[in-house]
């Protein structure tokens, strides 16, 4: 019996947490300090060996030609935006409900985020409503020019369908796949499916470092070669030639060393995700609104997120953070009502779907380590919480 089912059974609520870093800690053994041990010892802290053997590896495991780090998955955003020219009178079109660095991303090149809506099944962006924003973005005299998806809690956004909409409208696609990295939609794996998509390996990702980190993956030779001198100070052919103005933005050797660990067993990780995602929804579906896979793809579960109705979700969740059960809220407010971004365009007829999620999404507890007495307390008391509410 492991040390978090037995505190299952001890005196008052249990210990538990919302992603637990020290059990996977544990199952690496001393892997993880022998690796950094490694580059303290060979001192490359700066684009060290273990930078390119990550860079290749994850390359390999995605099946994509180039795989270029950099310091944070926001960074990768703006970097990828800046390799496409992306700039000042430009309108490029991300969901509203996600997190806020999609949109910084954009208005950090100057560039201006229209907020479109999402679908209510799967959070992720409904192709039907990018034209509400590309009329949006052209009523504020907007060039349109891209379309950044999204990937919300672990599966691919449908990219068919996104496409289809971009293919019309002479738009290119930039795939957000910080929460989405290791999934499949069809036969690919995030990284494959746009031209450019990018990640992050912030510590609570399914694939994260012990600090931050990020990468961009593409198989065009031509914009890995820009992103690549984009992360270094726009250097060319050497350090102390810049041909463009860049960023500092390098994964530290250090966290490219731990990755390459973490990497080694993330598709095991990604099976037993699976399995608890798949005990929850078998044991919720009746009485809440349990999250939806497309069928053409996979999820890696970074959330696994309920719906709510009824205006009951912080009652809930207070009752089951009072029994020791923690939850988050995948986001209280969408991107449009934030102060930061309200003045930025939104889609035509509102952003519906996006409002009301924001009032009925509630995470539970999901990782690789998530033991089945453990799931079955959680699973328990959200059952005990959603009846207490109802009477």
């Amino acid at each position: 019996m492991s040390d978090r089912t037995a505190r299952l059974g001890a005196s008052g609520p249990p210990t538990i947490p919302f992603v637990d870093l020290q059990a996977q800690r544990r199952r690496l053994g001393d892997r993880v300090e022998q690796a950094v041990r490694r580059v303290c010892e060979h001192g490359a802290f700066i684009m060290g060996r273990e930078v390119a053997m990550f860079e290749r590896q994850l390359a390999e495991f995605c099946g994509v030609r180039h795989v270029l780090s950099c310091a944070n998955g926001t960074d990768a955003l703006v970097i990828g935006l800046a390799a496409k020219n992306v700039g000042p009178g430009d309108a490029v079109l991300c969901p509203s409900f996600t997190f806020a660095a999609s949109a910084e991303a954009i208005a950090r090149v100057q560039a201006a985020p229209v907020f479109v809506d999402v679908l209510e099944d799967t959070f992720n962006v409904d192709a039907r409503g990018i034209e509400h924003g590309l009329r949006a973005a052209r009523a504020a005299r907007l060039r349109p020019v891209g379309i950044l998806a999204v990937d919300l809690f672990g599966q691919p956004a449908d990219y068919e369908a996104v496409r289809q909409v971009a293919a019309a409208n002479g738009l290119w696609i930039m795939a957000d796949a910080a929460q989405s990295f290791g999934a499949r939609y069809g036969n690919r794996r995030v990284g494959q499916i746009t031209e450019i998509a990018t990640t992050s390996f912030y510590p609570s990702k399914p694939l994260g470092c012990y600090g931050d980190g990020g990468a961009l993956l593409t198989d065009d030779e031509a914009t890995a070669a820009v992103v690549d001198s984009l992360r270094v100070h726009g250097q060319g052919a050497h350090k102390y030639e810049n041909v463009r103005i860049g960023y500092n933005s390098r994964l530290d050797t250090i966290q490219a060393a731990i990755l390459v660990e973490k990497l080694a067993i993330l598709p095991e990780e990604i099976e037993r995700r699976q399995v608890v995602a798949d005990r929850y929804t078998r044991a919720l579906r009746d009485v809440v609104e349990t999250p939806r896979v497309i069928p053409q793809a996979t999820s890696v579960w970074a959330q696994y997120t309920i719906r709510v109705k009824g205006g009951r979700r912080d009652t809930i969740a207070s009752l089951l953070n009072a029994a020791g059960v923690p939850t988050a809220i995948h986001y209280p407010v969408p991107l449009h009502r934030q102060e930061a971004y309200r003045h930025f365009p939104r889609a035509e007829g509102g952003l519906a779907v996006s409002e009301s999620l924001a009032k009925e999404v509630l995470s539970l507890p999901i990782h690789a380590y998530l033991d089945e007495p453990t799931q079955e307390y959680i699973i328990a008391e959200t059952r005990k919480a959603v009846a207490a509410v109802r009477r």
